[in-house]
Parts: C-alpha cells; structure tokens; sequence
C-alpha cells in the first residue's frame, strides 16, 4: 500500500501540480496563487483512477458509510474509483453526485445517485482550499436528510478550509497536504 501511495504522490504531483514564482492562478475563491492543484489530470488518468480508489477506499471504509460523493464536477471521478474499489473488495459503497445547480426538467434532483433520506456518506473534496464547495455539499446533503460522516479530499491546500469544515463539526481528512506535493515537486523525483 505504501508504494501505491507513493506512486499517487508522483502521479499527482506529475500531472496535477503546477507552479510559478508569481501568483499567476486564480483559484475559484478568486485568491490568486502561484501554484494550482488541477487533479482532474490524475483523476481521470486510468493508473491514477485505480490508486486514488484505493486510497479513498482504505480512507473511508473505517466510516462505514452507505455512500460516497461530492459536489460535481471535482468529486465525481473519485467517487466512482472508490466505489468500484468498495465493490472490487466485497464491500459495496454506492458512489453519488451532489450539483451545483438544480436542472429545469426531469426529476430536478439536487443529488444524483441512490441516495436514500437517512443514510450515511463520506463526502469526498478533489481539493481543499476554502471549504466552499464541501459545505455547500454538505448543505445539500442535510437538507436531503443525509448524515455527512466525513470529508476526505485528495488533496488539502492547507489554507485554512480543513479548519472552516470542521468548524461545523465535520471530521477531515486529506490523502496528500499542499506540503507533501511540494516537498516532492522540489526534489524533482516524481517520475
């Protein structure tokens, strides 16, 4: 395990990590950066699908949620990958999708999936900045009836989102921290 963990870290860092000296990157909470974390090129590679699964899967099994997704579009390939993990180790966690927006026509569902009032899901984040887009998550999942046991994200930029989700008595935790990226973006080792 700790050499796919390794490997995700490299992967991540690969394709996903992008830094300048200047802040040149304006991030969705309109803060400018000078490095962006865009892990939709590792979500979506088929090396990084199968290890973010796993991870995510060792992550939130400890939970026992009934599910787990997020806000669209950053959440859902993780979902799906640890959903597949969970089916894959006879441990079966249905994946589902929180939108940012409610459509006009068909069932003008705010949450896609099958989620029933009542159950349990492990909130999943691509990226911790701000906290944004998990509590606005979260508030859609609460007010469907669902009981949030924890957030995980892949990636926390450590800028003080962790701490905002945990302020509304979320538990959080991260697969890889802005540190550990950049510590292994400045060793050059992540081939």
């Amino acid at each position: 395990m700790a050499d796919d963990r390794q490997r995700l870290l490299a992967i991540l860092t690969r394709k996903s990590f992008i830094y300048s000296k200047e802040p040149t990157f304006k991030l969705a909470s309109g803060k400018m950066s000078s490095y962006y974390v865009n892990c939709k090129k590792t979500t979506y590679d088929p090396e990084g699908i199968d290890l973010i699964g796993k991870a995510v899967f060792d992550r939130m099994i400890s939970f026992s949620p009934d599910a787990v997704g997020g806000l669209t579009l950053g959440a859902d390939p993780i979902a799906v990958a640890a959903a597949g993990e969970s089916f894959r180790r006879g441990k079966p966690i249905k994946a589902f999708v929180v939108r940012k927006e409610i459509k006009e026509h068909g069932t003008k569902a705010p949450i896609e999936g099958d989620l029933r009032k009542g159950e349990s899901v492990v909130l999943i984040e691509d990226v911790i900045t701000t906290g944004g887009s998990a509590l606005k998550a979260f508030e859609a999942l609460d007010s469907f009836g669902v009981k949030v046991l924890a957030v995980i994200a892949l990636v926390d930029r450590q800028e003080g989102g962790r701490e905002a989700i945990e302020a509304k008595g979320l538990r959080v935790e991260s697969i890889f921290t802005k540190d550990k990226i950049m510590e292994l973006y400045k060793s050059g080792d992540c081939a």
